[in-house]
């Protein structure tokens, strides 16, 4: 029997009514406080009671009783695009007789939507007939937030995958291996699911068949390693593609492992990195050509050193020559000096292009080592002075008892760095004017070497340009000599130095210029006192007393006439000369000389090759040879110090400095 009919009977009862009534009230407290919805639907009359806290909770109240108990009203509570919904599912529960459960949203008072659950069966007659449905409805607003929530993340999840380009896989100890994602096969060209493609094959032998072979086994290493826990599993290698194309895959995953140490699952994926390969080849590629190229450019600059020189060589040589000619006169000697002033600016040209090269290829190096400032100050102040002089300029420096602190620097190339600053000083300045070199102490623990000049200055919309190659802000048209690098390279070998190079200048006050060096504070000593200043171009004097023999290898006869010439004037020094290698090393055999002065360029055989047959000579093994030659690249004079030549001298030969090796080699100390 049913509960309506169990209620009616008892209702008949007077005796009961009370208990009844207390009955109800009980059930009409449990309804009102769950906040569920109780409904009983007379199909007959379309009128539907409900009990329950349900449509309070909605906002609802007594005044809004008559529409909600109204079936034909409620529908208009429901949302638009769920009603039909309900009337089909209602028609389905009434043609079949499974009960109904549906979820739809309902309007509240305030006119938003929430989700609700109805769950309901109906009261039929003996024909099958539904005669009342009686159900219950609940709110499910949190589930379906937490459901939406939920397909939201696996969609940004399946967003992400899908924008990473990337295959997943999974591996399972008890579930059939491995399981690939469609992406991990579409890398090797395939179109359909997983379980179509491997037929039922295993799918891990499916992918290793399509591994590059030179890869496979790398592939198979490191994934036993990582199921065994012995490392990660991340590896770069190749697949080849249904269409024999190769490319490149990143495999990374890992595996999780039970309490007795055994992987019993594994997830990771597959990145496509062929365009980053491809990328990093023509990298490489661009490095290799990029180096051929600094190599072709260094072989040009070492030709067009090695062609200049030669020429120069005559040209400073022959100027030098004259200087010890005592039968000049006063204006002879001015001439000679100014050829051999053209000579230098053009070797210094030839320098600096050198350098810069060198720079920008990243073959120059800087040895970092405490130096004292002061020291550096007084040898540029030695070598500058003359320059100064001839310009009446008064050249100082304020030193601000900073004599015994040092730097870290190079000691060559501050030295350089410094007298590219003061030159420039002195050169653009006026006549009569002042350079002034100080120091200074930074809060950075620097020091700051700063050159300061009261020349014509620099114009403000040409400061930009101060340290552009060959750029010398018109100064080319003026009657002073440069090269429009030195700043340039003075800048580069600062940086070098870790420090930093920088100027202020005003039209019509000057201009300063100064370097930022870091300090090394563990070293101070007293200045050391400046050497004297010496006539750069006065000859030095030949010590050798006793009659010696030198031989002169050399094929080009410029460069052996300036060499007669200059020993002739000097009885003591028998010179011999062999224009070929195999001649020289005859006569070095044969006659024995003090001295070998040797050219590297020489036909047939080179001086590098020469030096190495006298040296394994046991005959020719103790005569010592000095090297000369238009071969003046940085590594040029290295490799000839370092192949056993007692001296490498570069032409246009220093006749000083040669005179002066020729005092070290052939007399007694």
């Amino acid at each position: 029997m049913s509960l309506h009919h169990s209620f009616r009977d008892d209702l008949s009862q007077s005796d009961d009514v009370t208990a009844l009534r207390q009955t109800l009230a009980r059930f009409q407290r449990i309804f009102n406080g769950s906040g569920y919805g109780f409904w009983e639907w007379d199909l007959a009359t379309q009128h539907i009671d409900w009990s329950g806290g349900f449509w309070a909770q909605l906002g609802y109240g007594p005044e809004d009783e008559a529409a909600i108990n109204d079936v034909r009203q409620l529908y208009g509570f429901i949302h638009p695009d769920d009603v039909e919904d309900v009337r089909e599912a209602t028609r389905e529960h009434l043609r079949s007789g499974i009960p109904l459960n549906i979820c739809y949203r309902i309007r509240t008072k305030q006119g938003d939507y929430i989700w609700t659950q109805a769950r309901a069966d109906s009261i039929r007659d003996e024909t099958g007939r539904a005669l009342y449905i009686s159900g219950v409805n609940f709110d499910i607003t949190e589930l379906k937030e937490a459901e939406a929530a939920l397909r939201e993340s696996e969609a940004r999840q399946v967003r992400i995958i899908q924008a990473s380009n990337d295959g997943i896989w999974e591996w399972y100890a008890g579930r059939g291996g491995f399981h690939f994602s469609s992406r991990c096969w579409e890398l090797l060209g395939y179109e359909d699911q997983d379980d179509v493609l491997t037929q039922g094959e295993d799918r891990l032998k499916v992918w290793r068949n399509h591994i590059y072979p030179d890869d496979l086994q790398k592939f198979d290493q490191a994934l036993a390693d990582h199921l065994q826990n012995k490392g990660t599993f991340d590896l770069e290698y190749r697949i080849i593609s249904t269409q024999g194309e190769i490319r490149w895959i990143r495999c990374r995953g890992r595996a999780y492992f039970n309490e007795e140490g055994r992987a019993i699952r594994m997830s990771g994926t597959n990145m496509d990195i062929t365009d980053i390969k491809r990328a990093e080849e023509r990298v490489l590629q661009a490095k290799i050509a990029a180096e051929k190229a600094n190599q072709a450019k260094s072989e040009f600059l070492s030709s067009m050193s090695h062609e200049l020189r030669t020429p120069l060589n005559a040209i400073l040589g022959y100027a030098q020559l004259f200087e010890y000619d005592g039968n000049l006169t006063h204006n002879q000697v001015d001439n000679l000096h100014e050829i051999r002033k053209a000579g230098e600016h053009l070797l210094q040209l030839i320098n600096d292009v050198l350098d810069l090269a060198k720079i920008e290829s990243g073959k120059m190096t800087v040895s970092l080592e405490p130096v004292l400032t002061s020291r550096v100050v007084a040898e540029c102040f030695t070598l500058v002075q003359p320059q100064a002089d001839a310009k009446s300029i008064k050249l100082y420096a304020n030193l601000h008892q900073l004599e015994s602190t040092y730097v870290v620097a190079d000691n060559v190339r501050l030295k350089q760095a410094l007298i590219n600053l003061l030159s420039n000083a002195v050169k653009y300045n006026a006549m009569g004017g002042e350079v002034e070199l100080r120091l200074g102490l930074l809060e950075s623990n620097e020091m700051r070497i700063a050159v300061r000049d009261n020349g014509p200055g620099i114009a403000a919309n040409r400061q930009r340009e101060m340290f552009q190659p060959f750029n010398r802000l018109n100064a080319e048209y003026s009657k002073e000599e440069g090269s429009g690098v030195g700043l340039v390279i003075t800048k580069q070998l600062v940086e070098m130095m870790n420090g930093k190079l920088d100027f202020t200048s005003t039209e019509g006050v000057g201009t300063e210029f100064w370097i930022d060096l870091p300090l090394s504070r563990e070293w101070n000593q007293d200045l050391i006192v400046s050497p004297k200043h010496q006539n750069k171009y006065a000859p030095t004097e030949l010590q050798v007393k006793q009659t010696k023999k030198i031989l002169y290898i050399e094929d080009n006869p410029s460069n052996i006439r300036l060499l007669q010439q200059l020993f002739a004037r000097y009885p003591q020094l028998q010179l011999d000369v062999a224009e070929e290698a195999f001649l020289g090393i005859y006569k070095a055999r044969s006659e024995q000389p003090d001295v070998i002065i040797l050219d590297i360029n020489l036909p047939g055989m080179d001086g590098y090759e020469a030096l190495s047959v006298l040296k394994r000579d046991s005959v020719t093994s103790n005569i010592p040879v000095v090297g000369l030659s238009a071969n003046a690249m940085p590594y040029d004079v290295e490799r000839g110090r370092n192949s056993g030549f007692y001296d490498y001298l570069t032409k246009p030969v220093e006749i000083n400095h040669l005179i002066h090796t020729l005092n070290q080699l052939l007399t007694d100390h």
